[in-house]
């Protein structure tokens, strides 16, 4: 199954990464084969024990085609059941279809491989390679499992609301956790390096920048947990990211932990020392997170923040008084970090009031005197130099000095009409305009059209969600928004209530079709009801398993609760299957159901077993992108472990 996924990863142009790879782990691909193996070799020694000698291979051939067709239903149902449970995966967009697309697909053509091979090849090598004794024994573990599990069964058949009420109470319980489980997104990777966006007032030269920069990279340097401190200021030669010549990115490239000081253990502890080694130098703003998670934020919501309050309006002064009012509220909420409003003013201009009576007293026109004061200040093409083949523009101006000296602009001629033959009169541009340095607009951010100012903050030591739902209350509480204008948030939390509305809408379509397979592999609404039970006990030990590991709510752990809910259903398919099918043999419904959990308890415990085995190095990794993994497994193991449990006594 893993060569047939390669082969069609290569014909899809499927990368192999991270996520893709990820999913030839899972042991849920063997799933089909421990089915259909179980119940071949427990076949064939029962054939075994009723002719009393070792099978010959035609005799193993005839078990295992036998026993292969007994399980083909709740096979091929049970398979079709987890191909319906990833469909809500395959309808991410973004940054999350682009990141778990991949990880589904693989896994589907591995999913599809490995059960025709089930259906096939494993059960023709099993009657080829099995050709001794067969042993009628459980190993010790199966068997000492099944022992205890035995009278717990007849005490569950029996008085069945005590485990159903318990079954129901863990699950109310675990929604009882849930709402104590924070949300994100997506997890952050942890890039080993660290981003300083420096922004300063919007008068600052590229010069400037680059002299503020030195004793920031010297401090920075003089911590030792830090390898390399490197900036870059302005704009590019490429432009591939354009910035103003007031904004730096300062880019820390940290040591090994190994390496670290005592009692430094984590990348915040090293931001916060960051701070304080920068704290003394002034002029500077920081917004400290990581150079791809920062690239990241800016390419999805146009800040470089986690969290964007932006506000749209007609006012530009009414709105920037009221995004100030949003700061100050923002910096009240627990985890607010690097909180700043989008710098629309303070730009420096240069504003000419014209005196239109005094222009037109001495016989000029207003382009008259501006054009003046646009050649002084601007320059003006005086002529052109040749260098070979190459032509450059004479632009004559002020110098600098005299640029920034009102009295000398002041006292710059304006060339009045010719009168006469004499040589034509001048007059000074003071006499013409009041005119004075002021500060301007720095920026007009427009969203389809409408004006938009933004307030941009990062969350530290606390969850996404549960912090813009503080902050939200606080801002509709203690500010009030001028008329005609509204607010939206962005950034990442505006992804992650896409994704959250999107599986809102495709997991309920999804399950009513996984309800349908069932009825069609069960020919019976009550029982498909009885086996998608299943999926609330799975939910609720995945519930259980990221509360008690301190995990938050991401697109990661919501694939991993669509993963386990189709291997809780392929258990309870192949539970429920047995159990029906020793009614129809006459048996007792009480007889039935115990017969029928005792005989299916190995294949659902190893099923369960590999499943979850298959995600433990995922679940206990700490290499590079082991925070996505990470979650997605902790998710299917405590949901198996669950649903494992309760599915064979509550079914």
């Amino acid at each position: 199954s893993l060569l047939f996924s390669a082969i069609g990863m290569n014909g899809l142009k499927i990368s192999g990464n991270l996520m893709s790879l990820g999913a030839l782990d899972f042991g849920l691909i063997i799933d089909g084969a421990v089915i259909i193996v179980e119940n071949t070799l427990r076949r064939m020694a029962e054939r075994q024990h009723h002719q009393g000698r070792i099978l010959n291979l035609q005799e193993r051939l005839e078990v295992a085609l036998s026993s292969t067709r007994e399980m083909v239903r709740p096979t091929v149902y049970g398979q079709i059941v987890i191909f319906l449970v990833f469909v809500p995966c395959l309808t991410f967009q973004g940054v999350e279809g682009k990141m778990f697309s991949p990880m589904v697909i693989t896994l589907m053509l591995a999913l599809a491989s490995a059960f025709v091979l089930s259906l096939t090849f494993v059960p023709a090598m099993t009657a080829l390679l099995i050709r001794g004794h067969i042993s009628e024994k459980e190993v010790p573990a199966v068997a000492k499992s099944k022992e205890a599990y035995a009278p717990a069964l007849r005490r569950a058949v029996a008085r069945p609301w005590p485990f159903i009420g318990a079954a129901v109470g863990v699950f109310v319980l675990a929604m009882v956790a849930f709402n104590f489980v924070g949300r994100e997104f997506m997890p952050t990777l942890d890039e080993q390096n660290l981003n300083l966006s420096s922004v300063r007032i919007p008068s600052t030269s590229i010069d400037k920048s680059v002299e503020l920069d030195l004793p920031i990279e010297r401090a920075i340097l003089a911590l030792p947990e830090v390898a390399t401190v490197y900036s870059k200021a302005g704009t590019a030669s490429l432009a591939a990211d354009p910035m103003p010549p007031n904004a730096s990115d300062n880019y820390v490239i940290l040591k090994p932990k190994k390496d670290w000081p005592q009692g430094v253990k984590t990348k915040e502890q090293v931001v916060e020392r960051i701070r304080k080694a920068t704290a003394p130098i002034v002029g500077n703003f920081y917004d400290a997170t990581q150079p791809i998670e920062m690239r990241f934020n800016e390419l999805i919501g146009g800040v470089r923040s986690d969290v964007a309050v932006k506000l749209y309006g007609e006012d530009l002064g009414k709105m920037t008084a009221t995004a100030d009012e949003i700061v100050k509220v923002l910096r009240t909420v627990p985890g607010a970090s690097d909180t700043r409003v989008a710098q629309t003013e303070g730009f420096p201009t240069f504003d000419i009031k014209f005196d239109r009576d005094a222009i037109g007293r001495y016989g000029l026109t207003v382009q008259d005197v501006a054009d003046t004061a646009s050649a002084a200040l601007g320059g003006r093409e005086a002529g052109q130099v040749f260098e070979g083949d190459k032509r450059f523009d004479i632009v004559v101006r002020l110098p600098k000095a005299k640029r920034d000296d009102l009295d000398a602009l002041g006292a710059i001629p304006v060339m009045l009409p010719q009168t006469g033959n004499g040589p034509r009169a001048s007059v000074p541009l003071r006499q013409l305009a009041s005119f004075h340095f002021t500060e301007g607009l720095n920026e007009v951010s427009r969203d389809n059209g409408k004006r938009r100012i933004y307030v941009e903050t990062n969350v530290v030591g606390r969850d996404l969600g549960s912090f813009v739902d503080e902050a939200q209350k606080k801002i509709d509480q203690q500010v009030r928004l001028p008329a005609g204008s509204y607010i939206e948030w962005g950034g990442q939390f505006q992804n992650l209530q896409a994704a959250s509305k999107r599986l809102g809408l495709i997991v309920p379509i999804c399950f009513l079709m996984i309800f349908g397979v069932l009825y069609m592999a069960l020919r019976s609404a009550a029982l498909a009801g009885t086996v998608f039970t299943a999926v609330p006990l799975a939910l609720a030990g995945g519930i259980f398993a990221i509360f008690l590991r301190g995990i938050p709510f991401s697109v990661s752990t919501a694939v991993g609760f669509i993963a386990v809910s189709g291997v809780a259903v392929l258990n309870g398919l192949v539970l429920i299957a047995a159990i029906k099918r020793n009614q129809e043999d006459g048996m007792a419904v009480d007889d039935a159901v115990t017969l029928g959990a005792l005989e299916r308890f190995r294949p659902v415990m190893m099923t369960a077993l590999v499943a979850s085995l298959g995600f433990v190095p995922m679940a206990l990794g700490h290499g590079a992108g082991a925070e996505v993994q990470r979650p997605l497994a902790t998710v299917v193991i405590g949901g198996l472990i669950t649903s494992t449990a309760l599915t064979l006594f509550v079914l």
